[in-house]
């Protein structure tokens, strides 16, 4: 009979994932978790800030966020498991650093919630303009709260359905707007530098404050790390797939505003900005059309924002059992459903009083208030453990050890510094009451770091 015994040394190992996901499996998922139009629900507020320039704003994003993805896969490199921008700044720079690159993160999970609701209340309202903004917005908090109060959470098969169904509306789209500018005026049509420079409109400033928001596009494709520890080859395909499925957002979202720019009219205003998208599929494929992508965007929004919720919920549960904040508030959860109940209840009472109080650009760019703060901290990560620590040995090599991560610290400070007064004023509140938190609770940091836990939500 053979031995099953296990012995002490065997008992003692950590438990690991298997490692079953290829690189394939990776990219899929990644573009799951960004999905394929993300551009589109922001194409008309990154138009108007940019005068005209969208693909420009979000082609210099893409630049930005390809070079902070290489930053992801190189600090997934040299610690091949579950991880996120916090334990990779922990890990890599600080423990305190850490903290703070969690603490920004957090302040996404509380504010995607609300764009995912302004997102999908001011597409309603076009599809069923019967209903005001404001009734919508209720009619969504009360649906979104009461559906994950029962613990109800969307499943792969339903992501799946959902990513084949716009690619297949987009397709549509293609044709139809191609379509439209041959009729116009021939191949010539699908052909022209405006959509990249105007002279007449171009203004760096614009630009710049237009890529700062254009990057909500991007935001989620860090997601792919927080599968290091089932992939093969972690090594090389977490940074592979990080890399290339930013490749494919910039390069397909970059094609979707191209078209689209070149079909609108330049002198003709769009009924809604934060709807101009649907506007151009009205004009390139009629009211069938127009309704797809409405139906589309809208059900991508509230499921982004159902699960942002729940997210956000968790996060607050983890921090409450954590004792980051107070337990007997954050930290229970409701033994039938085994949901954090009243953390539920206060991300839906933010996300209604921020969706009436807040436009997309203003809660867009706050969300990315903390992202760009925990990206340039990755960044620095990945700078500072291949250019200073080198713990592969070796020489080092300039472009991907220096180079990569200090352009990528760059474009995102860049774009940081370019966010809205209103951004970083109640961003820089929050960061600074984490610092004031931190300090306190490690006697002036020289106590362990706080820690928080992004991977047990």
């Amino acid at each position: 009979m053979p031995d099953t015994s296990v012995s002490p040394e065997a008992a003692r190992a950590p438990l690991r994932l298997g490692r079953v996901l290829r690189l394939r499996d990776l990219i899929f998922y990644g573009i799951v978790i960004i999905q394929p139009i993300a551009a589109v629900p922001i194409f008309g507020v990154v138009q108007d800030l940019s005068r005209g320039h969208a693909v420009t704003a979000v082609l210099i994003a893409g630049i930005a966020m390809m070079l902070t993805a290489f930053s992801y896969g190189r600090m997934a490199a040299l610690h091949p498991f579950a991880g996120s921008a916090y334990s990779y700044v922990g890990r890599g720079l600080n423990p305190h650093l850490g903290f703070l690159a969690g603490w920004a993160m957090a302040l996404d999970y509380l504010i995607f919630p609300i764009v995912a609701l302004i997102q999908a209340a001011f597409t309603i309202e076009r599809l069923l303009p019967m209903i005001p903004y404001w009734g919508w917005v209720i009619v969504f908090v009360m649906l979104l709260t009461g559906v994950n109060l029962r613990g109800i959470r969307t499943t792969a098969r339903t992501n799946i359905v959902l990513l084949v169904a716009m690619f297949i509306v987009i397709g549509i789209f293609l044709v139809c707007v191609t379509a439209h500018l041959l009729h116009l005026g021939g191949l010539s049509a699908l052909f022209s530098t405006r959509p990249f420079y105007n002279p007449r409109t171009f203004d760096v400033s614009a630009i710049a404050a237009a890529t700062s928001f254009a990057a909500l596009t991007y935001i989620g494709f860090d997601g792919v790390t927080t599968l290091a520890e089932d992939v093969r080859n972690p090594k090389r395909n977490v940074m592979l797939a990080t890399v290339i499925v930013c490749v494919f957002t910039t390069l397909f979202s970059g094609l979707l505003l191209y078209l689209a720019q070149l079909a609108w009219p330049e002198q003709q205003a769009f009924a809604n900005i934060e709807t101009a998208f649907m506007d151009v599929t009205r004009m390139v494929g009629g009211a069938s059309l127009f309704q797809a992508v409405g139906l589309l965007i809208l059900v991508g929004s509230l499921g982004s924002g159902m699960t942002a919720q729940v997210a956000a919920g968790r996060l607050l549960f983890a921090m409450g059992r954590d004792d980051v904040l107070p337990r007997r508030v954050f930290g229970q959860l409701n033994p039938a459903t085994n949901t954090p109940t009243f953390n539920v209840v206060l991300i839906g009472a933010l996300a209604l009083v921020g969706a009436l109080t807040l436009s997309l650009e203003h809660a867009g760019a706050l969300l990315n208030f903390g992202a760009f703060l925990s990206f340039m901290g990755v960044n620095l990560a990945a700078l500072y453990q291949g250019w200073f620590v080198r713990p592969q040995g070796g020489k080092r090599r300039v472009v991907s050890d220096a180079l990569i991560p200090a352009l990528g610290f760059l474009f995102c400070f860049g774009m940081w510094l370019s966010l809205p007064t209103l951004a970083k004023i109640v961003g820089g509140i929050w960061f600074s009451a984490g610092v004031a938190y931190a300090a306190y609770r490690t006697r002036g940091f020289r106590a362990p770091a706080v820690m928080l836990d992004f991977d047990q939500r």
